[in-house]
C-alpha cells in the first residue's frame, strides 16, 4: 500500500481502483449495527460542528443520528454478508434456450473516493444452462453489490460473478450506465457525462451474442 498523499489524491481524483475486493477488513462485524450507527454518529456530530453547524437547531438536531443510520442500514448496507440476497434458482423445465435480459434495473451507489453518489441503471443478461433464476433476484443481486462503496468497473464484475455462480455457467453479461455525482458536482463538473462499463462471459464474449444484447438494451457504444 503506498501511503503518499499526492499519490493517492491522484488514485481518487481519477477514480482508479486498486482493489478487485471491495477492502473490507477481517474485523469489519466483530460489532453490532447499533454500535457502529453510535460510532459513525458521534463521529458525523464532529465533522458538522468542524464545519461550524449549529446542532442545537430544530433542523439539524437529528443529523448526525440520521446519517449514521443511512450509513448502516442504507446505501451501505451491501458490506454486511448476512444482507445477501438468496439467489434461489430453477430447473428449465420449460427449455427456454435464448437470451433473458433484465434492463434498465435502476442503480444508486456510492463512489469509495468521494463518498457521493453513483446513480445509473445496470442491464443483466445471461442464457440458461439448465437452471433459472427469479427476474425480482436479478435486481436484489445488483443493489446488494451497489450497496457498498464501490467502483463502478468492479461492480459490474461482481453482478456477473455472482450470477454465474449461482446459475452454473459462464454465459452471463452486465452493462452499467451511471452518473458519478464525484464528476458531476465536483471537480471538473461535467453534468452531462456518463460512464458506461461492461461485463461479457462466456457466449457473450462472441460479437453476434454480444451485439444481440446490446441490441436488446439499446446502447449504441462498441465493445
Amino acid at each position: 500500500m503506498i501511503n503518499n498523499e499526492e499519490f493517492q489524491d491522484e488514485i481518487g481524483n481519477n477514480h482508479i481502483s486498486t482493489n478487485a475486493k471491495n477492502p473490507v477488513r477481517e474485523d469489519a462485524f466483530a460489532i453490532t449495527d447499533e454500535e457502529k450507527i453510535d460510532k459513525i454518529k458521534k463521529d458525523v456530530e464532529n465533522i458538522l460542528l468542524t464545519l461550524g453547524m449549529d446542532l442545537t437547531d430544530d433542523s439539524m438536531k437529528g443529523t448526525p443520528h440520521r446519517v449514521a443510520k443511512m450509513f448502516v442500514k442504507e446505501i451501505f448496507g451491501g458490506l454486511n454478508p448476512d444482507k445477501k440476497p438468496k439467489a434461489s434458482t430453477f430447473e428449465n423445465n420449460y427449455k427456454y434456450g435464448e437470451m433473458l435480459v433484465e434492463k434498465n434495473i435502476t442503480l444508486y451507489s456510492t463512489c469509495e473516493h468521494h463518498l457521493l453518489p453513483i446513480i445509473g441503471r445496470a442491464h443483466v443478461a445471461y442464457i440458461s444452462s439448465g437452471r433459472v433464476i427469479g427476474l425480482s433476484k436479478m435486481n436484489r443481486i445488483v443493489e446488494h453489490y451497489a450497496k457498498r462503496p464501490q467502483v463502478q468497473e468492479r461492480l459490474t464484475m461482481q453482478i456477473v460473478q455472482e450470477l454465474q455462480q449461482a446459475l452454473g455457467t459462464e454465459d452471463v453479461a452486465c452493462v452499467i450506465d451511471a452518473k458519478h455525482l464525484c464528476v458531476n458536482s465536483r471537480g471538473i463538473k461535467d453534468i452531462e457525462s456518463s460512464t458506461v462499463t461492461s461485463e461479457f462471459g462466456g457466449k457473450f464474449k462472441d460479437p453476434q451474442t454480444k451485439r444481440e444484447f446490446l441490441d436488446y438494451i439499446k446502447l449504441d457504444t462498441k465493445f
